[in-house]
C-alpha cells in the first residue's frame, strides 16, 4: 500500500474523487484552483471519471512537472496545468465553431452534443435528437464517424507527459473505465494511465467508438463508477476522501419536457455507480461504530463533499457539451467560491469526522436511521 508523505502540522491530507460531466468539469477545475491557492490540503490519490479524469491527470501533471521544488511551486504549477488545460478546451472549442465538417463534429460530441450533425439550435433540442435519432434511426459511431476522429486526444498528449505522470510517485491517479464485455470498472493507473485510457473514460458509446486498450474495449467509466472511491480506500492509506460533485443528486422541480426527462436520466444513469459505493461505505461505518468490524482491517471512510448545490442545478445536463468561454469561467468561479466555502465550514472535520450527512443524502428511505 502506497505510503504518503505526511503532511505538516499546517496541512491537512486528502483523496480526492472528481466525477465527470463534460463542460461541467470547470466547475472542478475551480475547486481544485481554490484548494491549491488556500494550500491547507494535500493529497494523497485522485480518482477521476471523463472529464474528472482530465481534471486529474491535469493536476499530477503540474505536480510531477514541479517535482523537487518547494511545495508553494508545485502547487502553482498545478493550478498552471489546470488553466492551460481548460483554456485550451475553450480554445478548441472556439476553433471547432469556425470549421466545417468533420473536424468539427468530434470535438462538441466528446462534451455530450450534437450539434455539428444536427444543425439545432439548442443545446436541450441538440441532446434530445441526438437520443432519439440514435435509437429510432440506429445510427452508431461507426457509421457516423468511421474514422474515430477525436482531435481532444492529440490535444492531451500536446499537454500531457504520460510517460512522466507514470513515474511520478508522491500523488496517485487512478481513472475509471467501463469495461464493455463485463460492464465493471476497470482502474488506470501508474504505467497503464496514458492518453488511451483518458480517452476511454470519456468514450460515450452514443457518439465514439470504444477505446482499445491491451484487447478490450471501454466505454465511459461514468456507467461504472461516477467517480470510483473504491481505488482510494484500497490503495490509500488517507481515511478521508474529498467528493467534487457536478451531478446534482436531487432536482426540485419535475422535469415535463422531452428534454428535461433525457437531462435528468442522464444525471440519474451517472450518479447510480457513486450511489451504491456510499452505501457500502455507510454499512461498513455502521459496523465499526457497532463493533462488528475490526478496525486494523477495516477502514472508517470519512467522506466530504463539494459541489454547487442549487447553483449549479441551474445548468441543466445539455449545457455539458457548452464550451463557451462564458460558460466555463462562470463554472470555475462557481467551483472556487463554493470551495472556499467549505473550506470555512468544514475544513476541520478532515481526520475527524465526516463533514457529510450519507445516509440522508445518499441512501433509500428504507435504509436511511429514523429518530426514536
Amino acid at each position: 500500500m502506497h505510503t504518503p508523505t505526511a503532511p505538516s502540522p499546517d496541512h491537512s491530507l486528502v483523496n480526492l474523487a472528481l466525477q465527470g460531466g463534460g463542460s461541467h468539469g470547470a466547475f472542478t477545475w475551480g475547486v481544485l484552483d481554490a484548494l491549491l491557492e488556500d494550500g491547507r490540503l494535500d493529497f494523497e490519490g485522485i480518482s477521476g471519471t471523463s472529464a474528472g479524469a482530465m481534471n486529474a491527470v491535469a493536476l499530477a501533471h503540474g505536480f510531477a512537472q514541479a517535482e523537487g521544488k518547494p511545495r508553494q511551486a508545485a502547487r502553482d504549477s498545478a493550478r498552471q496545468s489546470l488553466e492551460d488545460f481548460w483554456e485550451g478546451v475553450v480554445s478548441m472549442g472556439a476553433l471547432g465553431n469556425t470549421l466545417a465538417g468533420a473536424h468539427k463534429v468530434p470535438f462538441d460530441l466528446l462534451f455530450g452534443g450534437l450539434s455539428a450533425l444536427t444543425g439545432a439550435a439548442s443545446p436541450s433540442q441538440i441532446l434530445s435528437d441526438a437520443v432519439t435519432s440514435f435509437w429510432t434511426q440506429a445510427v452508431s459511431p461507426y457509421q457516423s464517424n468511421p474514422l474515430d476522429i477525436n482531435p481532444l486526444r492529440s490535444f492531451l498528449e500536446r499537454q500531457m507527459d504520460f510517460e512522466r505522470l507514470a513515474a511520478y510517485q508522491p500523488l496517485k491517479v487512478f481513472v475509471v473505465a467501463t469495461k464493455v464485455r463485463t460492464g465493471k470498472a476497470e482502474i488506470f493507473s501508474g504505467k497503464r494511465l496514458t492518453a488511451d485510457t483518458v480517452m476511454a473514460s470519456a468514450c460515450l458509446p452514443t457518439v465514439f467508438q470504444a477505446v482499445e486498450i491491451e484487447g478490450e474495449h471501454y466505454w465511459d467509466g461514468g456507467y461504472a463508477g461516477n467517480p470510483a472511491i473504491h481505488p482510494l480506500i484500497y490503495e490509500c492509506q488517507c481515511p478521508d476522501v474529498m467528493l467534487v460533485q457536478i451531478n446534482p443528486i436531487e432536482r426540485h422541480q419535475l422535469p415535463t419536457t422531452a428534454a428535461g426527462i433525457l437531462d435528468r436520466l442522464n444525471e440519474i444513469t451517472f450518479n447510480s455507480a457513486l450511489i451504491a459505493e456510499m452505501r457500502a461505505i455507510d454499512f461498513v461505518k455502521r459496523l465499526l461504530a457497532e463493533g462488528k468490524l475490526d478496525p486494523a482491517r477495516y477502514k472508517n471512510v470519512l467522506m466530504h463533499r463539494i459541489d454547487g448545490g442549487g447553483a449549479l442545478e441551474a445548468y441543466p445536463a445539455s449545457t455539458k457539451s457548452d464550451t463557451d468561454a462564458k460558460l466555463i469561467h462562470t463554472l470555475r468561479d462557481l467551483g472556487r467560491a463554493s470551495a472556499k466555502q467549505w473550506l470555512k465550514k468544514h475544513l476541520a472535520s478532515v481526520g475527524v469526522a465526516c463533514s457529510i450527512n450519507i445516509a440522508a443524502d445518499y441512501l433509500d428511505d428504507l435504509r436511511v436511521p429514523t429518530a426514536p
